[in-house]
């Protein structure tokens, strides 16, 4: 069997559209190769190719109508939202379309139909988006507690240093007040959850590490707070920090297997924060979701010894 003809490069590392295809040279034939994914209907890609959600995005909104737009895990995604891996990995696509439209029906696309009279309609990354907040609140049927607590601090943070960082996507008096009046499926477990939402979360694994020391009778930490030595110089800003107690609890995510040279610099960061006389508990993955209770205690006793009554 001869070898399918080469795709156009412009094509080839990419979702497109039938539409596309033909513009570039491609005969329907060729796009009927065996070679060629179908991921919705009017779309192609190279099926040896790494599709990105974004190209996808761009694919289907090339062949789509003016009326549909990206919502519920999809949206959330194109918010840079983190999501549990099963769904931060799924390229099924979200499209809803207002109460008068018909829904999206098509292999590779979940069709919702928007009812919330408080959506409004953004652009990200060239494609239309419900906004941040309307994206949230349609994640309440999806995700459980924490990890609905964690997607909300990601929209209301606000960098430090933004280096293109455009956060805060949304206030969180607006969310709170999108959360009290939501009256859809899930507004029970939004209003749950915006009562945990605090502004200074930097990541899903911090907003975990806080729920899971406030709900193990520990009090509350400050977040993402900068600490100084003696002689007032500014020594490094830390993840969670018990300020009176000197005692501060910093998450220790991927970095010391994918980047050693931010480890290192990690390392001697908290090394700094230990001579400045503050304990430092460093919690792992493994003990924030493999022994979370083993995890509330090492704190817990941090801060016995600090001086902090005993809870656990």
């Amino acid at each position: 069997m001869p070898r399918p003809e080469p795709l156009p490069a412009e094509l080839s590392a990419r979702a497109f559209t039938v539409r596309e295809g033909l513009a570039a040279g491609l005969s329907r034939d060729r796009m009927l190769g065996t070679d060629l994914a179908r991921p919705f209907r009017g779309a192609r890609v190279d099926a040896r190719a790494q599709v990105t959600l974004l190209g996808l995005c761009a694919a289907y909104a090339g062949r789509a109508p003016a009326s549909h737009v990206f919502s519920h895990v999809t949206a959330a995604l194109l918010w840079r939202v983190p999501l549990p891996r099963g769904l931060s990995e799924s390229y099924t696509l979200d499209v809803a379309v207002r109460m008068a439209g018909a829904i999206p029906r098509s292999a590779g696309v979940r069709g919702h139909r928007l009812g919330d009279a408080g959506v409004r309609i953004r652009e990200r990354y060239g494609l239309r988006v419900v906004d941040a907040a309307s994206a949230w609140c349609q994640l309440g049927t999806v995700l459980e507690h924490d990890d609905l607590v964690s997607a909300a601090d990601h929209l209301v943070f606000r960098p430090r240093r933004p280096d293109g960082d455009d956060r805060p996507f949304v206030s969180l008096a607006e969310l709170t007040r999108r959360a009290e009046a939501f009256a859809g499926r899930g507004g029970r477990a939004l209003r749950r959850a915006i009562a945990d939402v605090r502004e200074g979360s930097a990541s899903r694994p911090e907003s975990h590490l806080r729920l899971l020391l406030v709900r193990s009778g520990l009090p509350e930490p400050e977040l993402n707070q900068d600490v100084f030595d003696a002689s007032g110089r500014w020594i490094a800003c830390v993840d969670l920090l018990y300020r009176q107690h000197r005692v501060v609890v910093e998450y220790d995510g991927e970095q010391h297997r994918t980047d050693p040279k931010q480890y290192e610099k990690d390392l001697r960061r908290l090394e700094s924060v230990r001579e400045s006389d503050r304990t430092v508990v460093q919690v792992r993955k493994a003990g924030l979701y493999g022994d979370p209770s083993g995890t509330a205690a090492r704190v817990a006793r941090a801060l016995e010894a600090a001086g902090v009554a005993k809870s656990l």
